[in-house]
């Protein structure tokens, strides 16, 4: 579980560094590469025929030339479509990746931060959830030291500690830590909490530090309070820009 010396506060970049180049595309974290980040941060989603996609949105239609949930869209017809024009034309050779390709072109070089979307979290729990494919891939690729899993939706959490009790877990929030968010994080063994960078408070930073927790508060809207969180004593930052790891 994370078991590398963690550098005492981690440059975690937020879909790739994705001010620079077309979010969650191996342009964007080949650049966290060059660019010094610990850690990248990406989105995992399902396709139509349950491989695992790396895309932050429920739907295409903002980040590829293409309209449609991602759900409703096979692999093949993913990886046709252009996921870089729409933030440069020079990047139009761009295209969604699958976590397989994004863990193959980063091992060895950084560590990952593999966000489940809720949307593709399944109650029922069949044989190829989403959660279940991430750890197997995860397993295959000998990165479990290297990768932490977060998600909004707890449960996702609660079953991958069931099925691995080594690995890394982080609770995402967009609301302050209450007793709820604290109940889950000692009931899933977390390793980490993600909250939105505009609800954290130096006393919730210190209660999560008493129970053993990371803090890595993630950038909104491409703006994160850099100066605030470090004076805060935050353990890392998600952050777009490898500017916004330095207070200015």
């Amino acid at each position: 579980m994370m078991k590398k010396q963690l550098p005492q506060r981690l440059f975690i970049a937020h879909r790739g560094i994705s001010a620079c180049y077309p979010e969650n595309t191996l342009a964007a974290f080949n650049g966290a590469v060059d660019a010094g980040a610990h850690m990248i941060e990406l989105d995992v989603c399902l396709s139509k025929d349950r491989h695992l996609v790396v895309i932050h949105d429920e739907t295409v239609d903002r980040t590829t030339n293409g309209t449609g949930a991602v759900k409703a869209l096979t692999l093949d017809q993913l990886g046709r479509l252009d996921a870089g024009s729409w933030f440069d034309p020079r990047f139009n050779a761009e295209r969604l990746p699958t976590l397989a390709q994004v863990l193959d072109a980063v091992k060895g070089h950084l560590q990952v931060n593999i966000e489940i979307k809720p949307e593709a979290f399944e109650e029922e729990g069949p044989a190829d959830a989403v959660e279940r494919q991430v750890l197997n891939l995860v397993r295959e690729k000998s990165m479990l030291d290297d990768v932490l899993v977060s998600s909004f939706e707890w449960l996702v959490l609660e079953n991958l500690r069931r099925l691995e009790p080594g690995i890394a877990l982080g609770l995402l929030s967009d609301v302050p830590a209450d007793e709820s968010l604290l109940h889950w994080y000692q009931r899933v063994k977390g390793f980490s909490w993600h909250p939105d960078y505009r609800v954290l408070t130096p006393q919730q930073v210190d209660t999560l530090h008493g129970l053993g927790a990371r803090v890595f508060p993630y950038a909104v809207d491409g703006k994160i309070d850099t100066r605030g969180m470090l004076a805060m004593g935050v353990d890392g930052l998600i952050v777009d820009d490898p500017r916004q790891m330095t207070a200015r």
